[in-house]
């Protein structure tokens, strides 16, 4: 896991190629933000911050801040990529013999959480009761949509905009969000909570996946 990591839709390079140097710290300046944008919407509330306090607090001006997003509560976007950023990463090594609630139970089982997971669950917390900050949540998810298509439709020698694969990615990625969802709300108070809690998390949440519609 990068320090900072970019948003999902950044994630997959069909070339190769190591980001610039540019790149990289533009990468690591959007975290910062981000982590001091979520620093500032706790301890003051969303309403009550601006742009100006958050950009402030980082060490940019006001108009390098909206250069990067265009509005203060985008500002938290790189950080609610984090998990989907893992998720992706983790789906490149997807072994061939392996069923997806396994691997996920597997990776969850053995991998160590992000170390941002505490600030993260304060704000997925935070997107249930902020609607501005609700559809940032929302748009990280839908960023999330083609990449996750792209990786289903590799594994099964699909074409990545079939309906098919599109219903599958939407299925995922809608079980990722309740499954985050459910563990910050399940663990409010305990931002220490382990991979194999979190996992569990997701375990309920593609097994419901996997039961289609009964009804």
């Amino acid at each position: 896991m990068r320090d900072a990591p970019s948003e999902v839709q950044e994630q997959e390079d069909p070339t190769g190629d190591r980001p610039s140097f540019v790149e990289r710290r533009k990468a690591v300046l959007r975290f910062e933000i981000a982590r001091e944008a979520v620093r500032l919407f706790s301890a003051q509330g969303v309403a009550a911050t601006t742009g100006e306090q958050i950009a402030q607090g980082v060490g940019v001006s006001a108009r390098t801040l909206w250069r990067y997003f265009p509005t203060k509560e985008s500002c938290v976007l790189p950080l609610l990529a984090v998990g989907l950023d893992f998720v992706v990463d983790r789906l490149r090594h997807w072994p061939p013999d392996q069923s997806l609630l396994d691997f996920f139970t597997e990776t969850c089982r053995i991998s160590d959480l992000p170390p941002e997971t505490g600030v993260i669950l304060d704000l997925i917390r935070m997107t249930s009761k902020d609607p501005a900050l609700r559809t940032v949540w929302l748009q990280a998810h839908d960023d999330a949509l083609p990449v996750l298509a792209r990786a289903l439709a590799r594994r099964s020698g699909s074409d990545a905009e079939s309906l098919r694969v599109a219903v599958h990615a939407a299925t995922l990625n809608g079980a990722l969000r309740a499954a985050a969802e459910d563990f910050a709300r399940r663990y409010e108070g305990r931002n220490a909570a382990s991979g194999a809690e979190i996992g569990a998390c997701l375990d309920a949440a593609l097994r419901a996946a996997m039961e289609g519609l009964p009804y």
